[in-house]
């Protein structure tokens, strides 16, 4: 978790679930599914964002360690 692949590999996967959750609450959000103001919806995005690196630092004890991967890869 020290290292500065995980933390590289940590930030992509965060930037890239907050952007994958923003996309989904703004789709939903023009199509009338759900109406929320910019503060819920950031709100949200934040979260997803969150539980994603929290998600990264349990992993870095799972798979291979010092990396965000839940599956062992290699010998």
């Amino acid at each position: 978790m020290l290292t500065k692949k995980f933390w590289i590999d940590t930030c992509e996967r965060v930037v890239r679930t907050m952007a994958q959750s923003l996309i989904a609450i703004l789709g939903t959000n023009a199509l009338g599914i759900i109406g929320l103001d910019w503060v819920q919806i950031l709100s949200i995005t934040a979260s997803a964002g969150l539980m994603s690196l929290l998600t990264a630092i349990v992993a870095s004890k799972v798979g291979n360690k010092g990396t965000a991967e839940f599956i062992k890869v290699g010998p």
